[in-house]
């Protein structure tokens, strides 16, 4: 069996930037959590309401760059897009 051994960091400032790293990806899962829920709450029910909200969710996470601004139009669009159909 062949297992990958990630190197440890060396150095004091790899040492610091792994440990901001493991904490910023753990914002950016939260984040993401929400933000998933959010969009499937709106799929399940579509309603002016939840629109609002996921369209403000997916502006937070634009802007804390959790997911790029061409995914967060497609996003939209397609929300919106189910709410104007119902």
């Amino acid at each position: 069996m062949c297992y990958y051994i990630a190197a440890m960091p060396q150095t004091r400032g790899a040492i610091r930037k792994l440990r901001a790293d493991k904490k910023k990806a753990g914002v950016n899962l939260k984040s993401r959590r929400l933000l998933v829920s959010v969009v499937a709450g709106v799929r399940r029910k579509p309603s002016a309401k939840a629109l609002k909200e996921a369209f403000s969710r997916i502006d937070k996470s634009v802007s804390k760059k959790v997911i790029h601004k061409n995914k967060a139009a497609r996003l939209k669009s397609r929300l919106a897009k189910l709410v104007t159909k119902k």
